[in-house]
């Protein structure tokens, strides 16, 4: 057996803490361990001994008859550790606990990582197995192909019961809890060996070994199994708090992403998006395009769902006439033929036409889904004389969409109907809203892109001294990676005459504080300085404002088609390092115009990260201005990307602005923050 094998399809079980009293845990995992008996042993364990559920209870493990490969504890959080230390010494391979406000856990955690016992939990719901009937969880759940992984154990509930009522089943269910011992990353890669799962839904709060994780989706991705991701982290508050500009910009959520799109998962915004994804995924061929056929028997309908996939980011093409004439010789005269096609009535003539319309669509190869909407579903409901021939349309539908292998959706103003039944049962997913049809359309068609390849990451280099601090160090670092720069000269702290750095460069120049991070906050930096008195009149300036200390002068950069560009990086704690590209200069925060990935990225992911920017217009070249040198611009990103997957010590990365013309890209500013040390953080 191996190390997940005891929460999988243990032969023993045993439930600490079990009782008769339906409002305590105890019960409930009791309930479905006594259910399983036909599958393994059980053993019920309560201090008072006694009956539980008809079955004998014995006082503690001491007294069982055997070491059971699986335990689980309902018990308070005082007494949680000494049963954990009672079982590591039986030599128990498996724990379950489902006790919360555990004060001691790290004194569990070092028990166990001291013996060969693996710990799901603490703080969990419990967990629950179709294949093997082990049903050790709060709830009930339907049999299915759905495998939910979540470290909210309420959430994961209710994905679960979302799902039910759907009519998807549930092959797994794992609440993870605080993940003391066993992870989310083991328990998803222990799902792509099992037979039962076809679709995966995972909620997760925080990532652990971001790598370790994004090994375990690949896994299921390569076994066949879409992966549905729920988290949070979206809203401000959640952002992380850093001292460059991108590291205010950025959240999480960008983060999780870009990891998701290494891996071909795909993350959803709510439980409802998960399941009416996964409802389509189980039951649908796969969404190749995002070309979307609508059919409704009302215009109203019709026009709001089209409206709707437009929004979604689907595509409602207008049909080729030798398609709409086909549709016009099956529909009546006054029916609308284009995209959305309005039945206007047939439906109520002649019932298949809402089999036979489809059909035309998915034989014409116009679209890659078809939603249908509207009223049907509720002929039998509300004229049941007219059910035998609703479902028989039904099956139909579903026929069609298995023989075409085209995805054809339902949108039914009618719920939990014997038609309703029948489409399911027909392979055809029905929705109560249009809106929730298509978002399943146009999420589950991201299942068919292409993963962003993963980029190898050797060792990071052991941790550095950055080569000085400020503007002229970050220079000279970032030029060394590839980075390039225009000329410029420091000068020393206390220099009284700055005019000899004029005699190496070539005029206009700007003069820099070499130590502000944010220099233009600050009236750092002074620009088209033509001579040696400009100059000279711009540092005593700038000294007598913020003090002598060391400043830079630089070529200034008079190409004419520039955009500026913000190019950064920083590292997560979860999945490391991260490039970000966006809309750059002083305005960065307001455009918050970014695009992220991970890092190293190659030069291929890089110019696809920059034609993601809603700015990628001015890149292009726009009202008449020239493309700037893109390829340049990712060779930068890359340059970027390398040096912070390299360098271990590095915490961030900011060039604002990469100024990129159809001549090039010059960084004229750049910061480089070191990780944290005990001492504090410090710069280049």
């Amino acid at each position: 057996m191996t190390t997940l094998d005891v929460f999988r399809a243990p032969e023993s079980v045993a439930v600490v803490g079990a009782t008769d009293n339906p409002a305590k845990w105890g019960h409930w995992l009791a309930r479905g361990a006594v259910a399983g008996a036909h599958r393994r042993r059980v053993h019920l364990v309560n201090t008072r001994g006694g009956q539980v559920l008809d079955h004998p209870a014995l006082p503690d493990l001491d007294a069982l008859p055997e070491v059971p490969d699986l335990v689980a504890f309902a018990v308070p959080a005082a007494a949680l550790a000494g049963g954990v230390s009672q079982a590591v010494a039986l030599g128990v391979p498996g724990l379950l606990a489902i006790t919360a406000g555990v004060e001691d856990e790290a004194a569990i955690g070092d028990v166990i990582a001291a013996s060969g016992t693996r710990l799901l939990g603490p703080n969990c719901l419990g967990l629950y197995d179709a294949s093997s009937e082990l049903a050790l969880a709060w709830g009930r759940f339907t049999p299915g192909s759905l495998a939910i992984v979540s470290q909210s154990g309420q959430l994961g509930l209710e994905i679960a019961g979302m799902a039910a009522s759907a009519g998807i089943g549930v092959s797994r269910f794992v609440s993870v809890g605080s993940q003391l011992d066993v992870s989310a990353a083991e328990l998803l890669a222990d799902l792509a060996h099992h037979e039962a799962t076809r679709i995966v839904a995972v909620y997760l709060e925080s990532f652990g070994d971001g790598e370790r994780l994004l090994d375990a989706l690949d896994h299921l991705r390569e076994a066949g199994k879409p992966v549905l991701l729920l988290t949070v982290g979206a809203s401000r508050a959640a952002q992380q708090a850093a001292r460059s500009h991108t590291g205010s910009m950025t959240s999480g959520i960008d983060v999780v992403d870009a990891a998701c799109r290494t891996v071909g998962a795909v993350r959803v915004d709510t439980p409802a998006q998960l399941v009416d994804t996964a409802q389509l995924l189980s039951r649908c061929a796969p969404v190749r395009g995002r070309r979307v056929a609508i059919v409704a028997d009302s215009g109203g309908q019709g026009a709001l769902a089209a409206d709707t996939a437009s929004r979604l980011g689907l595509t409602v093409a207008e049909f080729p006439p030798a398609v709409q004439e086909r549709l016009a010789d099956r529909l009546p005269p006054h029916a609308a033929v284009a995209n959305p096609v309005d039945l206007a009535g047939a439906g109520e003539d002649d019932i298949s036409t809402y089999a036979s319309t489809p059909a035309v669509l998915a034989d014409s190869s116009v679209t890659d889904a078809v939603v249908l909407s509207g009223y049907f579903g509720s002929y039998g409901r509300d004229i049941p004389e007219h059910q035998a021939a609703e479902s028989q349309v039904a099956r139909a539908i579903g026929s069609l969409a298995a023989e075409r292998a085209i995805p054809v959706v339902v949108h039914s103003m009618a719920e939990h109907t014997e038609t309703v039944q029948e489409l399911h049962a027909a392979g055809v997913p029905t929705f109560a809203d249009v809106e929730a049809a298509l978002r399943a359309v146009a999420t589950a068609h991201r299942f068919t892109q292409t993963p962003r390849p993963r980029a190898g990451r050797g060792p990071a280099r052991e941790r550095q001294v950055l080569p000085g601090s400020g503007y002229l160090a970050a220079r000279r670092l970032l030029a060394g990676a590839g980075v390039p720069f225009p000329p410029a000269v420091g000068i020393a702290p206390g220099a009284p005459d700055p005019g000899g750095a004029m005699r190496s460069l070539s005029a206009p120049v700007v003069l820099k504080a070499d130590w502000l991070e944010h220099k233009t906050e600050h009236r750092g930096v002074a620009t088209g300085l033509v001579d040696t008195a400009a100059l000279g009149a711009a540092y005593d300036d700038m000294v007598a404002r913020l003090g002598s200390h060391g400043y830079v002068v630089e070529e200034m950069d008079r190409r004419t088609d520039v955009v500026e560009v913000i190019v950064a990086a920083r590292r997560d704690p979860s999945f490391g390092p991260v490039v970000v590209v966006g809309a750059g200069g002083v305005q960065a925060e307001l455009s918050q115009d970014l695009a992220l990935e991970l890092a190293p990225c190659s030069h291929d992911t890089a110019r696809e990260v920059i034609r993601r920017l809603r700015s990628w217009p001015l890149l292009a070249g726009w009202r008449g201005k020239r493309p700037v040198d893109v390829d340049a611009l990712a060779a930068v990103v890359v340059a970027v990307s390398e040096l912070i997957a390299d360098r271990g010590d590095i915490g961030e990365i900011e060039l604002n602005p990469v100024r990129v013309s159809p001549d090039g890209a010059l960084a004229v500013d750049a910061l480089v923050i070191a990780v944290p040390t005990p001492d504090g953080p410090s710069t280049a």
